[in-house]
């Protein structure tokens, strides 16, 4: 299955890039998606999020969970969530299995890579809410612990408007995450983690990241009068086991496979 629009120029990662991910735990891509699918995307995830305003299909995270529709449209902070665009919208359907994508995390994962989930994380202006300081898989519990993540942004993103933020090395241990005393929706490693040693990745409008899934990050607060579009791809090898169900993640139409090499 091949993207609506193309990519830029294709982009291969160098061995040196490679042992960085291995001891850091991320990697800026920079510019992935050329702009007439960046432009493509950004009106079919409008038009999700409008959708999902209307009939209640989304999470508030910087509030407590919850199916009251006005109060999730009507808080003073925002923090949007819509997991699993793949199973709504065609176009992101399509972004799983572009090649440009899927080069990049092959050199991280192996020939056969199967998705576990994708999400959008919307940060509106002006009172978009923070993701707080954590580890992926201390909410999914998968094993092994490698799944990589394609972090991406429709809109140029800064320290301002909630550019990702990551702590260099933290992949190598994973940690207890008490709940967040502010929200049941997300986990909160508070002062335990020392933000002064974080890097922020500003990324351009089609810009990317990989993370790997123990990488501690967080993204703040957008106080600007600028949108923060984020859409992310989390990637998994076949043979993953969700500790939530004791069981393996088989191959379906929720988690398909979207490269094989025999």
């Amino acid at each position: 299955m091949a993207a609506t629009a193309s990519t830029t120029d294709r982009i291969t990662l160098t061995p040196e890039q490679v042992d960085s991910f291995r001891e850091h735990g991320y990697l800026r891509i920079g510019k992935l998606l050329d702009d007439d699918l960046v432009e493509l995307l950004r009106r079919e995830y409008d038009r999700e999020f409008e959708l999902a305003h209307q009939h209640g299909g989304f999470r508030n995270l910087a509030i407590d969970n919850t199916d009251d529709l006005d109060a999730k449209n009507n808080a003073e902070v925002q923090m949007l969530q819509i997991m699993q665009m793949c199973e709504r919208n065609v176009h992101f359907r399509r972004l799983l299995y572009n090649d440009q994508i899927l080069d990049l995390v092959e050199p991280l994962l192996g020939p056969n890579i199967q998705l576990f989930h994708d999400q959008a994380l919307y940060k509106p202006a002006r009172h978009g809410g923070p993701v707080f300081w954590h580890q992926d898989n201390a909410y999914w519990r998968c094993v092994p612990a490698n799944l990589v993540s394609c972090w991406m942004t429709l809109d140029d993103a800064d320290v301002r408007n909630g550019a990702m933020q990551l702590l260099p090395g933290s992949h190598l241990r994973p940690l207890m995450h008490p709940r967040s005393a502010s929200t049941n929706a997300l986990l909160d490693l508070g002062d335990t983690v020392d933000a002064s040693k974080a890097v922020v990745i500003d990324l351009p409008a089609g810009g990317a990241m990989l993370h790997h899934c123990q990488t501690l990050h967080y993204t703040a607060p957008n106080t600007t009068d600028r949108q923060r579009r984020a859409f992310i791809i989390h990637f998994m090898t076949p043979g993953t086991k969700s500790l939530h169900s004791g069981e393996y993640i088989r191959v379906s139409f929720t988690n398909p496979m979207l490269r094989m090499r025999v």
